[in-house]
């Protein structure tokens, strides 16, 4: 595969876990910089969008120094609010974002949409997507089930401090 100067992971990181953490490292094999997208940046304190996009961001950026080392030095992360037109989304982030030549990415919305403005869309290889990812995490943790699995381990205690009760306190549950 070509190598790229410089290519997005989008996700929005409600929380972030290990298959973001490897659909960045997978990036960083193919590009020499990556721009994670931290989108939907305006939600917070709902039950899809629990965290604010600060939140993520700080969360993002401590695992993603622990598990990169010196490759960190090549990721930015940018929020960055939706607008709710997916046929100009990637018009959009080029105005937002530096330039770049494609995404790395396992939804295929995404894809599909930089494949249509004839940008690289490249979908990595997924990290126990049966498990990890948000919607499966953030039910684990309203329901008191092992949401920390997925998890970098050097954000589950900032995680279980914020993320937990606030999910659970949105979801009605008490105790």
């Amino acid at each position: 595969m070509a190598r790229f100067t410089r290519l997005l992971v989008p996700g929005r990181f409600q929380p972030p876990h290990l298959g973001h953490i490897g659909t960045v490292r997978y990036a960083l094999d193919l590009a020499d910089e990556v721009v994670v997208v931290v989108g939907s940046a305006q939600e917070s304190y709902t039950l899809s969008n629990p965290l604010t996009a600060g939140e993520r961001i700080v969360l993002l950026r401590k695992a993603l120094k622990a598990t990169l080392g010196d490759d960190y030095n090549r990721v930015y992360i940018a929020p960055v609010p939706d607008i709710q037109m997916h046929r100009v989304w990637v018009e959009y982030l080029k105005m937002l974002l530096p330039p770049f030549e494609g995404v790395v990415s396992g939804n295929e919305l995404v894809l599909l949409l930089f494949e249509d403005s004839g940008l690289t869309a490249i979908r990595p290889p997924m990290y126990k997507p049966e498990i990890c990812n948000g919607t499966v995490i953030r039910g684990l943790a309203i329901k008191g089930g092992p949401w920390w699995e997925c998890i970098p381990e050097v954000i589950r205690g900032d995680l279980e401090r914020v993320f937990v009760g606030r999910l659970r306190r949105l979801a009605g549950v008490r105790g």
